[in-house]
């Protein structure tokens, strides 16, 4: 059996999402950006524009996502973005987002995610960052999958971006628990095990839906200061300082940290090629699960690929999902607000 070898591209930590598309012409290309009122988002939706795609900005705030619509529009001289309301903890929210998709859809990026410091649930009782960074993007994909088959029909082929972190090295997912109702909360562990989830998602995604022409694959956006730090205790702050005094990471600005994403968006070796992990605009080199996080900072753990644990948290996921809501679905803070 031949081993795979890692897809590379010219690209380094060090380039930008503004090179990354220079020369690509993305005129005609629909997608979404999730959480694309803030941090890498903006970056990511601003630099598809430039590149001539047309972006929905899908956020929670739409001000915030009416004054970057306007931002963007100036910076690039192009289509000014539509900006679309989408609360992904609140599965009417994207229930209703999807169902208002009309036309196809070629490029779905799920960029949001919530950083939590301490335990806060969705009005179903799930653990707020599995809710949002998982759950939320997955019901998103399920309702416009549709979209994204009609527009892979158009040109060969549509992609969709998951957006995952070095922290999945901290922690698989734990099925016996996912929503910390027996283990003590950790913040950092619930958000490790997010971002291996979003990872997961990327492999059952392309198995199930590269026969659609649908790929997915996730990316590492690297240490990037945004305003997804924002919760952060003074534990989870001291973490990531001593992360950064080992050199697991080196900090990039938002401009590199997009990089990544448009990447996976736009070059031709993952145009037809899924259930990647990308980090610093390569794939990244698979690791044994026990592997140190110091030691291998640009890696992927096998949990985080493992296609029989990717289909089982499919299951388990459209499973909860199709759970009615009890109350509002909105979530409520539990503690840390």
């Amino acid at each position: 059996m031949t081993a795979h070898v890692p897809l590379s591209t010219s690209f380094t930590a060090s380039s930008t999402a503004e090179e990354v598309v220079r020369g690509v012409d993305l005129a005609g290309v629909r997608a979404i950006v999730t959480g694309a009122s803030s941090g890498i988002g903006v970056e990511t939706a601003r630099a598809l524009t430039a590149a001539g795609a047309q972006v929905t900005l899908a956020v929670r705030n739409t001000d915030a996502g009416d004054v970057v619509a306007g931002t963007i529009e100036s910076s690039t001289g192009g289509i000014r973005p539509r900006v679309v309301r989408l609360d992904l903890a609140d599965r009417a929210s994207v229930a209703s987002f999807a169902a208002a998709w009309s036309g196809p859809l070629h490029l779905l990026v799920n960029n949001a995610g919530v950083v939590t410091g301490g335990l806060e649930r969705t009005g179903e009782g799930w653990e707020l960052q599995f809710a949002t960074n998982h759950l939320g993007h997955l019901a998103l994909a399920l309702g416009l999958h549709g979209a994204l088959a009609l527009g892979a029909s158009e040109r060969d082929g549509a992609r969709i971006v998951s957006v995952s972190s070095t922290a999945h090295m901290r922690s698989g997912v734990d099925f016996d628990d996912l929503h910390f109702e027996r283990r003590a909360y950790d913040p950092q562990i619930a958000y490790a095990q997010s971002k291996t989830a979003n990872s997961l998602f990327a492999v059952e995604a392309t198995r199930l839906w590269a026969s659609d022409g649908i790929v997915a694959n996730a990316v590492n956006p690297g240490g990037v200061a945004t305003g997804l730090q924002r919760n952060f205790t003074a534990r989870q702050k001291a973490s990531l300082d001593a992360a950064e005094a080992a050199g697991v990471f080196t900090y990039k600005t938002v401009q590199q940290g997009a990089a990544t994403t448009l990447v996976a968006a736009v070059a031709p070796q993952f145009a037809h090629s899924g259930g990647h992990y990308l980090d610093d605009s390569q794939e990244a080199y698979t690791v044994p699960n026990d592997a140190d996080l110091a030691h291998h900072p640009h890696g992927v753990k096998e949990w985080a690929l493992d296609p029989a644990i990717a289909e089982h948290l499919w299951a388990v996921s459209t499973d909860l999902l199709r759970i009615p809501p009890s109350g509002s679905s909105h979530w409520r803070a539990i503690e840390g607000e």
